[in-house]
């Protein structure tokens, strides 16, 4: 029984980025498919495909000639155990804007930039850069 799945989600992206697999597989949830849409988005990620009710198949981005991933640090923040909330002014800048921060606000999951226009505060999910 898995009982941070979102971090189990994270952890598949980094060993497969250390691994340097083109693809791996995901369980299903409507949060980490919103996930992997804003690191489609970013351009973190090729692209993510429903294989069926239950996996999600993530397509890794690499550079080339070394095969280098995209994603260098991709990071859990608010965890089951300590949740980690922020309000629109006090949102967390990763890498002095350089990464992204995905945040989980009433409005949706969002990155911090965007939060930050929108002036919404919310739970941090993760870092990525």
């Amino acid at each position: 029984m898995i009982t941070d799945p979102i971090a189990d989600c994270l952890t598949r992206i980094r060993n497969g980025c250390l691994a340097k697999t083109d693809i791996i597989y995901i369980q299903y949830s409507k949060l980490k498919q919103n996930i992997l849409k804003i690191l489609l988005e970013q351009g973190f990620i090729v692209n993510y495909k429903l294989k069926t009710n239950k996996i999600i198949k993530v397509y890794l981005k690499y550079i080339y000639p070394n095969k280098n991933s995209v994603i260098k640090y991709i990071k859990r923040i608010s965890k089951p155990s300590l949740r980690k909330y922020s309000s629109s002014k006090n949102l967390p800048r990763v890498l002095n804007g350089l990464g992204i921060a995905i945040i989980s606000t009433s409005k949706g999951i969002i990155t911090d930039k965007l939060a930050r226009k929108k002036q919404l505060g919310g739970e941090i999910i993760c870092y990525v850069y």
